[in-house]
């Protein structure tokens, strides 16, 4: 599944979306390239290119809809790290729901090393990425074992998950 189909997945889900995101950079959308090469120069962005994004964020939690995330992360953090946590700080305030773990401890606790999004606890969208972080689509799983077994990753791994106030605070 790719293109709209893969979008469509975003707007048709009732109670809740999960991701697991393990890489260290992505190159989803063409147009995040002029946005990180600001944010690396230190330029200002009003992260307009993200008002989809956002504007779906509210409207799932305006509806009662859950959206969270855990992002594995390396220490130290790499500038796409850096740049993905300035645009987390304005998605959290949307309503999107995004915990981080550090990557030695996702590796303690056995987590994949695969990026998924679990729908409503009924969808299984297992991304495929290239070797150079490129999104190819998702392949979709309906089966109650492969779930099952995502559901206790997604526990794992938001159980030892914390907040990004939290994950970047001096010591942490």
């Amino acid at each position: 599944m790719s293109g709209d189909d893969f979008v469509s997945l975003f707007s048709s889900f009732t109670d809740s979306a999960f991701r697991l995101e393990t890489r260290e950079r992505y190159h989803l959308a063409k147009d995040e390239e002029e946005p990180l090469r600001r944010f690396l120069a230190g330029e200002s962005d009003d992260m307009s290119w993200m008002d989809g994004w956002f504007d779906l964020m509210r409207d799932h939690k305006a509806h009662g809809r859950s959206v969270s995330r855990v992002r594995v992360v390396s220490r130290p953090f790499s500038d796409y790290t850096r740049f993905s946590m300035s645009i987390a700080r304005r998605s959290i305030t949307a309503g999107d729901q995004i915990h981080y773990l550090d990557r030695v401890e996702a590796e303690r606790l056995d987590l994949p090393r695969t990026d998924w999004w679990l729908f409503d606890d009924e969808r299984l969208a297992l991304l495929h990425l290239d070797a150079h972080d490129v999104l190819l689509g998702a392949e979709i799983s309906i089966d109650p074992r492969v779930i099952e077994e995502h559901q206790k990753w997604r526990e794992i791994a938001w159980r030892h998950a914390v907040s990004l106030k939290e994950f970047v605070k001096p010591g942490a």
